[in-house]
């Protein structure tokens, strides 16, 4: 039995700059990190009694002899990536919070799936490794509509800036660590449910499209103009929160022209209860239309907007750094 626990992600700048479509002519850079929130996948190879070769369980349970006949289409293309055909293998996937949430959960749970495979076929993989594959998987092969900054969090967690370069190459560079830093923006940061699950791909094909066509050049040269400034103000020894806030309201602006459906009333109003009770910044999680919205404010603050949001889910969280981990490492027959 493996176990592989990967962190789940709050992106607050520069998405849509990671898209490949953007990024290979222009490059690009997000800057986010992984929280204390995460995907489980549960991988083993099953004794030969059953009368199926594959069981897979998420929010569907499928149970199939062929692997061609999967489909869960990452999980279908890992087992094949590691040549497991012939085999008996289960795969369960569980999660902390929901899916469609604009958290990076489903590019979480591809990274997952491939540490967790590779371990049970005894491979140790990097954690480059594990993002390039995520991202060929899945955007290559599958054909999804996703950027590229999902699977990279995932697999090396931290609140990083990552930066994308052509030829699908990238970098990642920590930006905090000091301990202090992390206290503070943990103490500063609030995590609302927005009580919407949306299919983010209807969304992102659209933001793709309208890449393609350069409709939204300039906003996307905006988004990346904010982030470099995020990124200095991140990387200066004391932070300026109200700065870092206004720039993510800043970022806000333009991510809305993007696609239709980024934004409705009910996500609307919450950004507007929080706004007008001293929030420094708002931001809304992931493609759009739902999800999750984080909230950056002052610490003294904080108690205060959560009575003022109480009619919202509040989830807890503060931000991690150990990405993608197999936590449990046991052959059981």
């Amino acid at each position: 039995m493996i176990i592989c626990r990967t962190p789940l992600r709050v992106s607050l700048f520069g998405g849509g700059t990671d898209f490949p479509e953007w990024h290979e002519e222009n490059n690009g850079l997000v800057i986010g990190g992984t929280i204390n929130k995460y995907n489980y996948i549960h991988a083993r190879y099953l004794p030969n009694i059953f009368n199926f070769n594959f069981r897979l369980r998420y929010f569907e349970t499928e149970t199939t002899k062929k692997l061609s006949s999967i489909k869960h289409g990452p999980y279908r293309e890992i087992l094949k990536m590691f040549k497991l055909d012939k085999n008996q293998i289960e795969i369960i996937h569980t999660s902390d919070l929901p899916a469609l949430s604009g958290l990076g959960s489903s590019s979480s749970s591809t990274v997952s799936a491939i540490n967790a495979v590779s371990a049970l076929t005894g491979s140790i993989i990097s954690k480059k490794n594990l993002s390039n594959l995520a991202i060929k998987i899945e955007k290559r092969i599958l054909k999804e509509n996703v950027g590229h900054q999902d699977q990279i969090f995932s697999s090396f967690g931290g609140f990083n800036c990552i930066r994308f370069k052509s030829g699908f190459d990238f970098s990642v560079e920590n930006l905090i660590n000091d301990k202090k830093k992390l206290m503070l923006l943990n103490k500063s940061s609030i995590l609302i449910w927005s009580g919407i699950q949306r299919h983010g791909q209807k969304l992102e094909k659209e933001k793709i499209k309208n890449i393609k066509k350069k409709f939204i050049f300039q906003n996307l040269k905006n988004i990346q103009n904010i982030t470099e400034t995020a990124y200095i103000e991140f990387s200066k020894p004391s932070w300026n929160l109200k700065k870092i806030g206004s720039l993510m309201n800043e970022y806000w602006l333009e991510k809305k022209n993007l696609s239709k459906g980024v934004t409705n009333k009910r996500i609307d109003k919450i950004f507007d209860i929080a706004n007008n009770n001293g929030a420094y910044g708002v931001k809304l999680l992931g493609a759009g239309g739902g999800g999750f919205i984080y909230i950056l404010c002052s610490p003294k603050r904080k108690s205060f907007l959560l009575k003022k949001l109480s009619k919202f889910v509040n989830v807890d969280f503060q931000f991690e750094n150990s990405g993608s981990n197999i936590i449990y490492n046991k052959q059981l027959i």
